[in-house]
């Protein structure tokens, strides 16, 4: 394909997704937020877009990211990241203008410089007899400037992760290895991917000679098949082989083949002293996607969990959100508006973030000032939405497998006999109803499965519950075990 053809498919997906938006989120709010973001390139599986200005950027990235994405998969179930840069003059920033530069991910900015790291958009290194050309397959993914250990909200709740997330950077720096592997877990939102980031940011500062890897797991699947696919797979292996820091994050997401090369990689680093941290949503006993041996070996390092946030580092982080946008911005948090924050908003980091990025907008659209009646009138969808407990697919997955005395790896598996496909589908059903994966996530935590059988698994439970109450009301009786 040449690159008029390829600029010609990637102008119609964008105005495919940019339809599916606005239907999603109606003209008003499409206007506002989405109607001036261009598309620039689609490199890998990340697509880059620009906006006008540093405020929409940053709102775009921390509220839409996700829903752009969705639409994104649609068409392109590989696309594995959004990234949105500023435009200057007609322009987008260049994607390999320093990190310290505009900010684009859901945490507002701390005030002070970022730390000064190499001016590319990943802190990926590697043999220094190889050149990894402009989306080759032996590349990380990107890492966010301002996820370091000064900005990091520590409390009673994360205080352990913290505490070992500095301990391995420090032996790191210095050609030392404490507990290896080491797996953080937690629900979403919680800090995972910041330790995971500040890790890699502090080896970087102290010694920028180090091979650094991060890789969601997504990434990682996505490179190893390309290196499959190119016939370099051996070349991939020794690469990932030959870091000195390797981090893994969304383990729960890594299936099939690339677990089991995983699996091969994690044995060869650790028996070499090199240091590997791993993050998920669930405990390596829970992810049954995973091979045993590869659960076995994080098992035998270091569990480090993640709690939910109580109400004072709930209001530790609503405050340091706020006080970053008085810097930034020029806005005042009365005192009673962060309490009310802090006691509302209850689920986790992301959304307190949100809370205090609905009222920056909410202050410069309109003018209004930041009181708690305008909080209670702009967040009352996400309290509402946040009240009810999270649910997680792992959730459903022990729920069902229990209910109908299926194991777990059954409902993974590929067997097709009616006693197993039924709580399958009903399970995949649930994991669509209740969680805010999207078709392809669903797919993959269900043994690698297409999307389309998702789709199909979801209709098919939507036509009997029309035409069986009785199995309309065991449903009902799932939902209400799984949301207790």
């Amino acid at each position: 394909m040449t690159d008029s053809d390829s600029g010609q498919a990637q102008r119609e997906l964008w105005n495919r997704v940019r339809a599916r938006i606005k239907t999603a989120v109606g003209n008003d709010v499409f206007t506002s937020w989405f109607a001036s973001l261009e598309l620039e390139e689609i490199v890998d599986d990340v697509v880059h877009l620009s906006a006008p200005t540093r405020f929409l950027c940053s709102w775009v990235q921390s509220n839409y990211a996700e829903r752009i994405l969705e639409a994104f998969r649609q068409d392109v179930a590989e696309i594995g990241r959004i990234q949105v840069t500023l435009r200057v003059n007609g322009q987008a920033r260049p994607r390999f203008a320093p990190v310290a530069a505009e900010p684009s991910t859901n945490e507002a900015p701390a005030p002070q410089a970022a730390p000064t790291l190499a001016p590319v958009s990943t802190i990926a290194r590697f043999p220094r007899e190889s050149t990894a050309a402009k989306g080759d397959a032996l590349s990380g993914s990107a890492i966010d400037p301002r996820m370091t250990f000064d900005s990091f909200v520590a409390g009673e709740a994360n205080e352990m992760a913290f505490g070992v997330a500095k301990q391995i950077a420090n032996a790191a720096a210095n050609n030392a290895v404490t507990f290896n592997p080491v797996y953080i877990h937690s629900t979403v939102g919680l800090g995972k991917s910041h330790l995971l980031n500040a890790i890699a940011h502090a080896v970087q500062q102290a010694d920028s000679s180090k091979n650094i890897v991060y890789l969601t797991a997504d990434h990682f699947m996505y490179h190893f098949i390309t290196a499959v696919q190119r016939q370099s797979a051996l070349g991939f292996k020794e690469w990932l082989r030959r870091v000195d820091l390797l981090l893994i994050d969304d383990m729960q997401f890594l299936q099939g083949k690339s677990a089991t090369e995983f699996g091969h990689t994690l044995g060869t680093l650790l028996t070499g002293a090199k240091q590997v941290v791993v993050a998920g949503d669930a405990p390596p006993r829970d992810l049954e996607m995973l091979d045993e041996r590869v659960r076995s070996r994080l098992s035998g390092g270091l569990v480090v969990p993640i709690s939910g946030f109580d109400l004072e580092l709930r209001r530790a982080i609503v405050q340091r959100r706020a006080d970053q946008s008085t810097a930034r911005y020029g806005m005042h948090f009365p005192a009673p508006v962060i309490d009310y924050i802090s006691r509302a908003v209850i689920s986790h980091g992301r959304d307190l973030d949100g809370a205090v990025n609905r009222l920056v907008a909410a202050n410069q659209l309109t003018g209004e000032l930041i009181t708690v009646p305008l909080a209670e009138k702009t967040l009352g969808d996400l309290i509402r939405n946040r009240e009810a407990r999270r649910v997680r697919i792992e959730d459903i997955l022990r729920i069902v497998s229990r209910h109908y005395k299926v194991p777990r790896n059954e409902l993974l598996s590929a067997r097709r006999s009616r006693d197993v496909v039924r709580p399958r589908q009903i399970a995949m059903f649930l994991a669509k109803a209740l969680t805010s994966r999207s078709l392809p996530e669903i797919g993959r935590r269900f043994g690698g499965r297409d999307h389309t059988t998702v789709l199909h698994s979801v209709r098919k439970v939507e036509s009997m519950i029309k035409d069986d109450v009785e199995l309309g009301q065991e449903i009902e009786l799932l939902k209400r075990m799984l949301e207790e």
